[in-house]
């Protein structure tokens, strides 16, 4: 039975391939190539993913990221979609399921809305729902770092807490605007702000959002 995940890695997978190896993303310096190799190397390379919790690890992460954009974009693409190796935490569903539905959500809205002709995905109902549990059990670890107080709001009135402070600035959108929003793609999340004006700015500016 397919999974939210096993959708997601598709989708980004053929995404990858429909805008070629040099096209932008909205992560920054990153073209398509950078961003398919991290994406591999964070399923692949457990020794080296590890920098991107650990500030020392970094410089090595980065070495590995590199060496894997080094290869043909065609073998990148293809290790995303055939998944981890079978010896991988990924490789058990429900983890594949927690850690990457939303990784690969964000990262396919990262290359779909950094090109000039972009038009918005139609989210199911199922599926905006899925996005805004991930949302609700992580908004803490996203927002801990925010400058200012922010509440998450789906139109029906449902919120999260991103960031506990004042003052606060009340973000509107639905689930898949707000998961972008939430993970430091702001100005590319279709939201709407509510608080005061230098607040606002505050949040928009910040680069500490996401994990």
């Amino acid at each position: 039975m397919s999974t939210h995940a096993q959708r997601e890695r598709l989708l980004l997978a053929d995404l990858l391939e429909s805008v070629g190896p040099e096209a932008a993303t909205l992560c920054d310096g990153w073209t398509t190539r950078d961003l398919a190799a991290h994406v591999v190397v964070r399923e692949r390379r457990a020794d080296a993913s590890a920098g991107q919790l650990i500030p020392q690890l970094a410089p090595r992460l980065e070495r590995v990221r590199k060496e894997f954009a080094d290869k043909p974009y065609e073998e990148l693409i293809q290790l995303i979609r055939s998944g981890p190796p079978r010896l991988s935490p990924f490789a058990l569903k429900q983890i594949d399921e927690a850690a990457n539905t939303v990784e690969f959500f964000v990262h396919s809205e990262d290359v779909r809305r950094a090109q000039p002709d972009w038009t918005p995905r139609e989210i199911d109902p199922v599926f905006a729902d899925t996005l805004w549990s991930r949302l609700e059990r992580t908004a803490r670890l996203l927002g801990r770092k925010a400058p200012v107080g922010v509440v998450l709001r789906r139109p029906d009135g449902q919120t999260a807490v991103l960031h506990r402070g004042t003052p606060v600035v009340t973000v509107t959108g639905e689930p898949a605007e707000l998961v972008l929003f939430a993970f430091g793609r702001t100005e590319s999340a279709r939201v709407e702000t509510e608080g005061d004006k230098d607040a606002v700015t505050k949040l928009y500016e910040t680069k500490q959002l996401g994990i």
